[in-house]
């Protein structure tokens, strides 16, 4: 396939993990990157680049777009995406982000996960897990087969939210997504770039499908 560097974009709960997941099994090659998993391993490793963002996270602040934009460029950079492409997944957030991406290596595609709200509301709100094997059940799309007892290793578990799963904050994150996301959607539509997936069901998409996402 021509196109191999990909953004996924979407609120949370649009399911940018799963669909990567759906994109891996027709091109298993492509490096997945989530801003996450950069930070983690900066921070890990005491990097020059980590050292700085813990400065910033020590004090309570938001890590500025700079130290998060070097370390894309840093990951980037290494020869196992530049030779086999990639999926972001958490970048870039604002419109400085997406800017300086350009520079560093232009996406072939952005795949904007579009789930209408209340739907996101019941994946988030529903969640909940196995303390035991960590088995993820949704108490409203994905409940245990026996209710009370887990799947995967037997334990008794019930449905418990966790603290930042609430009406309340999941309205702010939703507002605050909406807000920084239309300069964002905006910059690739005019690049021509933008293409909206429907994410109510990936897993129900086929492998053609999603070839004919990624191609077209």
């Amino acid at each position: 396939m021509k196109n191999n560097k990909f953004i996924l974009f979407g609120p949370p709960g649009s399911g940018k993990g799963t669909f990567s997941s759906q994109i891996k099994k027709v091109m298993p090659n492509l490096i997945h990157i989530s801003t996450g998993d950069i930070f983690r391993e900066n921070l890990k490793n005491e990097t020059q680049l980590g050292k700085k963002a813990q400065s910033y996270m020590d004090k309570g602040e938001l890590v500025p777009d700079g130290v998060v934009i070097d370390m894309v460029r840093d990951r980037l950079n290494k020869d196992d995406v530049k030779e086999n492409g990639y999926i972001l997944d958490g970048f870039p957030r604002t419109l400085p982000q997406a800017k300086a991406l350009s520079e560093i290596s232009e996406p072939d595609l952005f795949l904007l996960l579009e789930v209408d709200r209340d739907i996101l509301k019941k994946r988030i709100l529903g969640r909940y897990s196995c303390k035991r094997c960590g088995a993820i059940y949704n108490k409203y799309t994905k409940p245990p087969k026996e209710e009370g007892i887990c799947d995967k290793c037997g334990a008794k578990i019930k449905f418990e939210q966790r603290s930042d799963d609430n009406e309340e904050t999941l309205k702010n994150r939703l507002d605050a997504y909406e807000k920084n996301a239309k300069p964002v959607i905006k910059y690739y539509k005019k690049r021509k770039l933008l293409k909206r997936v429907n994410a109510e069901n990936t897993l129900a998409l086929s492998e053609e499908e999603i070839k004919d996402i990624l191609e077209n």
